[in-house]
C-alpha cells in the first residue's frame, strides 16, 4: 500500500454559496485524513502542526475566485507572520465564537467591513487565516486568526 505525506491543498473558489460548501467538504476529507495534511490516513494528527488556511490568486476582491490552499505549519510560522503584522505589512483581525464556522465568518465580515470603511486597504496577495476549535481554548471558544496583506500607501495617494 502506498502513502503519501501531503504538504497542501489547494481549490479554486469564491464566497458564493457553492463555494463555501466546496470547502466545508474540503475540510471534512482532511479532518477524516481522506487528504492526510494535517493527520495519517488513520486519523491520527501530526504532533505539533497547525493547520493554516492560504488566500491567494484573488482574481478580484472578495466578491471573485481566489485560491483556498490548507497546509500544516509549525508554530514558528505563526511567529513570521507576527512580524509581518509588526512591520505593518499585514493587519491582524480575530474574533471567537461557539463555533469554528461562527468565528471565522465573523472576522471575515469585519476584514470586509474595514475594507468598506478604508480602515485597511488589502493587497489581494496573500492572506492567512488560523482557526483553533473549542476544544482546544482555555475559554471553551473557538478563535480565528486572520493575517491580511495590507497595500503601501503611495506618495500621490497622500497628496
Amino acid at each position: 500500500m502506498t502513502t503519501y505525506s501531503l504538504k497542501s491543498v489547494t481549490i479554486r473558489v469564491n464566497n458564493s454559496r457553492d463555494g463555501i460548501g466546496k470547502i466545508k467538504e474540503l475540510w471534512k476529507d482532511i479532518q477524516n485524513g481522506k487528504l492526510p495534511l494535517l493527520c495519517d490516513n488513520t486519523g491520527v494528527f501530526y504532533n505539533g502542526i497547525y493547520p493554516v488556511l492560504c488566500y491567494s490568486g484573488y482574481e478580484s476582491d472578495e466578491n471573485g475566485f481566489y485560491d483556498l490552499s490548507i497546509t500544516g505549519a509549525e508554530s514558528s510560522f505563526f511567529q513570521m507572520l507576527e512580524e509581518k503584522v509588526q512591520k505593518g505589512s499585514y493587519v491582524k483581525i480575530e474574533d471567537t465564537g461557539k463555533t469554528l464556522d461562527e468565528c471565522s465568518i465573523n472576522a471575515w465580515q469585519k476584514v470586509w467591513e474595514c475594507t468598506r470603511d478604508g480602515k485597511i486597504r488589502r493587497a489581494y496577495t496573500e492572506d492567512w487565516e488560523s482557526t483553533v476549535p473549542s476544544e482546544y481554548t482555555e475559554d471553551g471558544r473557538a478563535h480565528c486568526h486572520l493575517y491580511i496583506a495590507i497595500r503601501e500607501t503611495t506618495d500621490e495617494e497622500m497628496a
